[in-house]
């Protein structure tokens, strides 16, 4: 990116189970019928399990996409040939159970159909399904019992969306619909859901989780009103709350969410040109979720015969390690009164008592050694005691003269702690991993200010950010300003940490506020957010998009 110059200027200036909630949406409304003890269910949980799988992974593809566009011949080997050869016959569904449990994760979401329409199981709505592969045997149903067996939450994803019942109804395969189906096909189409889903929440048992994902009309909105009838207990994620795919949301939030992560940049097994995540980097987006009070959905993708490929083995018992120690810092939590310190994030207990610090980005902390770190958002009563999560306090092997113990001081401005990292977790005495602090007894120690983001507007290799001071907290006085960056792409943005900054201007008083940045590149898409300064602490605004075209 050429280097940027600056114009600034300143603008001084939940309902009863059976009644019917309408959320909006882009095009009209939606139906939610979740209970509300279902949705702090979710927000209890914090961290979930996806599993995309189907039979084409034996060719190593993004899951059922490639069907759009495809020629005859393509389309007549995948839906016929392709079957003969699927057999999952290493699918350990206990192994990965078990898998999930030791890595903190409450529920798991297996695709009993994606949008191909392959089947997952024993269905008699189509020939299409995995009774009539190699295998030949409901493998949904060892997914249910495994999940049961270990205490985790089933959950189903399901497309109404379906590929083969287009082909098998002469349309034209597409995601994109610009004319309506003729009206006896969408009929049959609805009658064809219908029946599937009533198989899924009638053949399994008490369902904790429906993932509904695309249909055309009205396919997913029957979908939902099948599975709330039969099934009123069942939660509904995506088709009735925000379900952010490959992203986490710039804010936190009170409302559930459920942000649905790949590990690489494939929701299926992608055996080459793929590019996975560190553990690390999984850990942070997780604490991150938690602090913004939503759920992570992190997808596994196994590999065709069932097995879970290493490198996505690998980073869950990483992930596992780290949950083993800090579970209770993203379990039944919620967010503080700030989501984070620069790199240090926070969660909170549900009476606000215990505050929760993850301190991360601190990958070369040797074991043994303390570290001193301040604190502006949290001040400390006559009762206040503080511990790392995982460690005694008492000692660190090997070193007998070292004080492993946690300390802190109440500054006039900040609240000062101290703490070594005592534990042995690998065998080389290195961890990359964050610590977590947890502060018992504590109280917020500001009102932090409030900052919403804008919409930008373009002019040749210039774009304008615009944003809002909405309050400026206790602060009489702030600074104001944005973070920027060129937008990293659907799957590869969470791998992006860094941001530039705008110079900050001086703001008293609420309103809103623009910043110009010169010089650009022109066809790259950027993504910002506004930002405030508080004397203590910085706070940021949602992230937006814009494109210099």
């Amino acid at each position: 990116m050429k280097k940027a110059f600056f114009f600034l200027f300143v603008i001084l200036g939940a309902v009863p189970v059976l009644a019917q909630t309408t959320n909006e949406k882009a095009g009209g409304s939606y139906l939610d019928l979740n209970k509300p003890e279902r949705l702090e269910w979710l927000r209890d949980a914090g961290f979930g399990m996806f599993i995309h799988f189907s039979f084409d992974s034996q060719l190593g593809i993004v899951i059922s996409h490639s069907l759009v566009g495809a020629s005859e011949d393509y389309t007549h080997r995948y839906f016929n040939e392709l079957p003969e050869t699927f057999n999952p016959n290493k699918f350990a569904a206990d192994e990965l159970a078990i898998l999930a449990r030791l890595a903190g994760i409450k529920y798991m979401v297996f695709t009993a159909k994606h949008h191909s329409g392959f089947c997952l199981w024993d269905t008699q709505t189509t020939g299409f399904n995995i009774m009539n592969t190699p295998y030949g045997k409901d493998l949904l149903s060892e997914y249910v019992l495994a999940c049961r067996k270990y205490g985790l939450g089933v959950g189903f994803y399901y497309s109404p969306e379906d590929f083969h019942f287009l082909h098998e109804n002469g349309q034209v395969i597409r995601r994109r619909f610009t004319m309506p189906l003729p009206d006896n096909v969408m009929e049959k189409y609805v009658d064809f859901t219908e029946r599937q889903v009533t198989e899924l929440v009638s053949n399994y048992g008490s369902i904790d989780v429906f993932f509904f994902d695309g249909g055309e009309g009205p396919l997913q909105e029957k979908s939902k009103e099948v599975v709330w009838r039969i099934q009123p207990e069942v939660l509904v994620t995506r088709g009735a709350i925000a379900t952010p795919e490959q992203f986490v949301p710039g804010l936190a939030s009170d409302a559930a969410w459920e942000a649905c992560v790949t590990m690489g940049t494939q929701w299926q097994y992608k055996p080459t040109n793929e590019n996975y995540k560190s553990g690390t980097r999984l850990i942070e987006i997780l604490i991150e979720s938690r602090a913004k009070g939503g759920t992570l959905l992190l997808n596994v993708g196994p590999k065709p015969n069932g097995e879970l490929p290493i490198a996505q083995e690998e980073r869950l018992r990483e992930v596992a390690a780290w949950t083993f120690i800090n579970k209770e810092a993203i379990e039944a939590v919620r967010p503080w009164i700030i989501t984070n310190e620069d790199n240090i994030w926070f969660t909170s207990s549900k009476d606000g008592k215990v505050v929760y610090a993850f301190i991360t980005q601190v990958p070369d902390w040797v074991r043994g050694t303390r570290r001193e770190f301040v604190l502006h958002s949290v001040k400390s009563t006559e009762n206040t005691s503080i511990s790392v999560l995982g460690q005694s306090g008492q000692v660190v092997e090997y070193a007998p003269d070292v004080d492993a113990s946690a300390r802190f001081a109440q500054e006039e401005n900040k609240l000062s702690v101290s703490v070594v990292r005592a534990q042995r977790i690998y065998n080389d005495h290195k961890w990359p991993n964050p610590i977590v602090v947890k502060l018992e007894h504590v109280l917020p120690a500001l009102r932090p200010p409030v900052v919403n983001t804008l919409s930008a507007t373009t002019a040749g290799l210039r774009l304008v950010l615009k944003g809002e001071l909405v309050d400026a907290g206790d602060a009489g006085e702030v600074e104001v300003g944005f973070m920027y960056r060129p937008y990293a792409g659907f799957a590869e943005n969470l791998n992006a940490t860094s941001w530039a900054y705008t110079p900050f201007v001086t703001k008293v008083g609420t309103g809103t506020y623009n910043i110009g940045v010169n010089d650009l590149e022109r066809g790259i898409e950027y993504e910002y957010r506004a930002v405030v300064r508080h004397p203590k602490i910085e706070i940021k605004g949602d992230i937006k998009r814009a494109q210099l075209k």
